[in-house]
């Protein structure tokens, strides 16, 4: 009843939701535990030894019962990243020996180390269960050391109370099943609740009873241990956080209107307005164009004033235009995708008054359509 309850309480401590995510270990780490220890009744094969004649008595048999008892560890470790771990272990167990039925009262202790070899399941990655809790399971072999002082046992035998102490040691093993969770706000260091299974094949052997002089030995031990620790991993530092991506500015939009300038009363390109022709027919073939619009322009001014003067203007903002046309064409625009107009002295990009020479008028305006 006593191991079915503690296996309860382990069981719901390592369903306890936490905020956080327990994480698999890289490097070394530390760990410490105690808790809840209970030992199996045992079975004592025992040989008096009468001091008055030097003979050897029957072999007896007696249970050795045992109640309420506590354990502590300490291990250092390795994590290898990948969920396997592997540490050093030193443990210590005290358990109270008492049975009402028989008379059995006192106590014993172990105590020695263990080599461990453990495995952290990774629930999230393995399985794609995302729960804020990290199980892990292992083996490990050592040897421990058990220890009797003053113990009685089968005081309630009518052949007798026999008084033991002594110890000896042998090789030990144990099993382990427990969780791991984070604890918020404090890197690398995590919570454990676990549950150990430990077995001592050939117990500890005593040589002083009540009756005389004698020989006991007992049978396999089995340690059921219920245990709150805690751990630290040294190279468990927060990850940084994460780099924002760089914000890379969309390219700019190539321009669908170009200006070529031109000097007054003339239509010849000059080395600035063919590296702007160049750019047009550059953009042209990035943007989804249809046709080209080259749509020439001149000021209110003219050679020739007098009803004359317009005339001349509309020519001379065609030839402009024409002269655009010719560059497009060198530049690797086809004829048929350009269309060119002269408008003259019509639509003035700057407003001004009669007769007023204006460089930003003389123009020809190229447009992506």
């Amino acid at each position: 009843m006593r191991l079915r309850s503690a296996l309860l309480a382990t069981s719901l401590l390592a369903a306890l939701p936490l905020v956080a995510k327990a994480t698999t270990i890289t490097g070394p780490y530390v760990d410490i535990g105690g808790g809840y220890d209970l030992t199996q009744t045992q079975h004592g094969h025992f040989a008096d030894l009468h001091s008055a004649t030097g003979t050897r008595g029957e072999p007896g048999r007696e249970k050795l019962g045992h109640r309420h008892g506590w354990a502590s560890f300490g291990s250092f470790g390795w994590g290898f990243g990948n969920g396997l771990r592997a540490e050093i272990e030193g443990n210590y167990n005290w358990s109270e020996i008492y049975s009402q039925s028989r008379g059995d009262k006192g106590s014993d202790r172990s105590y020695g180390g263990f080599v461990n070899v453990l495995y952290d399941i990774d629930l999230k990655r393995l399985f794609n269960i995302d729960v804020p809790v990290t199980p892990f399971v292992g083996i490990g072999a050592g040897y421990l050391w058990q220890n009797a002082h003053d113990v009685t046992v089968g005081a309630r035998n009518p052949s007798g109370a026999r008084s033991l102490s002594g110890g000896k040691g042998g090789f030990a093993y144990q099993g382990i099943v427990g969780a791991a969770y984070d604890i918020p706000g404090v890197a690398g260091l995590q919570m454990t609740t676990e549950y150990r299974m430990i077995g001592q094949p050939d117990s500890f052997t005593a040589g002083r009873f009540m009756a005389g002089n004698g020989h006991a030995s007992f049978d396999h031990r089995f340690n059921h241990q219920f245990i709150v620790g805690v751990r630290y991993a040294f190279n468990n530092a927060p990850p940084p956080p994460p780099v924002a991506p760089a914000v890379v500015p969309p390219a700019p939009s190539a321009a669908r209107t170009y200006l070529v300038f031109f000097d007054w009363d003339g239509a010849t390109l000059t080395g600035r307005s063919r590296e702007i022709v160049a750019e047009a027919a550059q953009a042209s073939t990035h943007v989804q164009t249809t046709r080209i619009e080259v749509n020439g322009y001149t000021d209110n001014t003219s050679a020739h004033p007098g009803p004359r003067g317009e005339r001349y203007n509309l020519t001379l903002s065609l030839r402009r235009a024409e002269s655009v046309k010719a560059e497009l064409i060198r530049d690797g625009i086809t004829a048929a995708a350009i269309d060119i107009h002269g408008y003259g002295e019509a639509h003035p990009l700057v407003p001004t008054g009669p007769d007023t020479r204006e460089p930003q008028n003389r123009r020809v305006e190229i447009i992506l359509r």
